[in-house]
């Protein structure tokens, strides 16, 4: 799996460290992160669905 580097600001970090760890929703940080990711696309995909931009 490819690793990316990107700038995050430390407010968000604390804010997804709040929901990681034993007993939450997510196992550790990047699983949070994938999650959050692939939710975006498909609310994106989702968006285009409606707006006629993707053909099926």
């Amino acid at each position: 799996m490819p690793k990316v580097t990107v700038e995050i600001p430390q407010h968000i970090i604390d804010d997804v460290n709040a929901h990681v760890g034993d007993g939450k929703k997510f196992i550790n940080f990047s699983d949070a992160v994938r999650t959050a990711l692939r939710k975006m696309l498909d609310q994106l995909d989702e968006v285009d669905r409606r707006r006629g931009r993707v053909s099926e």
